[in-house]
């Protein structure tokens, strides 16, 4: 032991030199390690959040149940009691307003090239959030007039609080990792489909300046990202885009004409032969 001791102080006096990067070696790895805990934190509270609002709702929804069963005639409760109208309302909206956020991904290829883990399921918390929505739209009600049992209204509750949850954690992750999942090369590819998707869409840019861009963005994606086929119908209508026209009754205006060169002077009579 003391032998080992006597080695490392030893190896320390000798390459001192080293403390200064192994403690900013240490710092980084503390600093990604801080970044990495706050993260896991701000995601166990959007969850709680969450679970809390989803409990609120279910408690309210047992509440006007219960009060809907009082004036009823008294049938069996058990089979299609009509549920809440303004709760299944509530429900549909929340649903549909995550459905579109994620199409904002899903039809847009900029923000698909910006954030390619929203469109890939091999990421956890992509699939996740795709089995979560599954789930979701298997257990919507035809519509809030629907007769539904309170156990269905239940379970849709906490299938549309998951699709919530599932999204926000994948938009957040998919957010931090952004191209980190791709080689040097593959996203030298992504940046430059990114600019020329620029072209493709540039009204400014002539249809023929349009098309070849278009052509080479589906040749740099070729392999990287799958682009569905509404991203590819939408992106194909903003290419073949017309060009905006001149409003109604204006003039082109005219094209600047160089000024015309000056005739040379006539000859001097009597000098030709001078």
């Amino acid at each position: 032991m003391d032998q080992f001791i006597q080695g490392f102080w030893t190896f320390a006096g000798t390459y001192w030199w080293l403390v200064f990067p192994l403690m900013g070696m240490a710092g980084g790895a503390a600093k990604a390690w801080e970044r990495n805990s706050k993260r896991r934190h701000e995601r166990r509270l959007e969850t709680l959040r969450m679970k809390a609002q989803l409990k609120t709702a279910e408690i309210e929804a047992r509440a006007l149940n219960q009060q809907g069963r009082r004036r009823a005639p008294a049938v069996a409760p058990t089979t299609a009691s009509v549920a809440p109208d303004d709760l299944l309302v509530r429900l549909f909206a929340e649903h549909d307003e995550i459905t579109a956020r994620w199409l904002d991904y899903e039809l847009d290829v900029a923000k698909l090239i910006a954030f390619p883990a929203m469109s890939d399921g091999r990421q956890p918390l992509t699939a996740a959030f795709l089995r979560a929505k599954k789930t979701a739209d298997a257990l919507r009600p035809a519509s809030a007039e629907a007769k539904v049992s309170e156990h269905q209204v239940a379970e849709y509750l906490q299938a549309v609080g998951d699709y919530a949850v599932a999204f926000e954690i994948a938009e957040k992750d998919a957010r931090r990792l952004r191209d980190s999942t791709f080689t040097e090369p593959e996203r030298k590819r992504l940046e430059r489909a990114q600019q020329l998707l620029k072209v493709a869409v540039d009204e400014s840019a002539t249809q023929a300046e349009r098309n070849v861009a278009y052509k080479r963005v589906r040749e740099e994606l070729d392999g990287l990202i799958l682009l569905s086929d509404d991203a590819v119908t939408v992106l194909e209508k903003q290419v073949a885009r017309e060009l905006p026209q001149r409003p109604a009754g204006s003039e082109p205006q005219p094209t600047p004409v160089a000024e015309p060169l000056r005739p040379a002077a006539p000859p001097v009579p009597g000098r030709e032969g001078a």
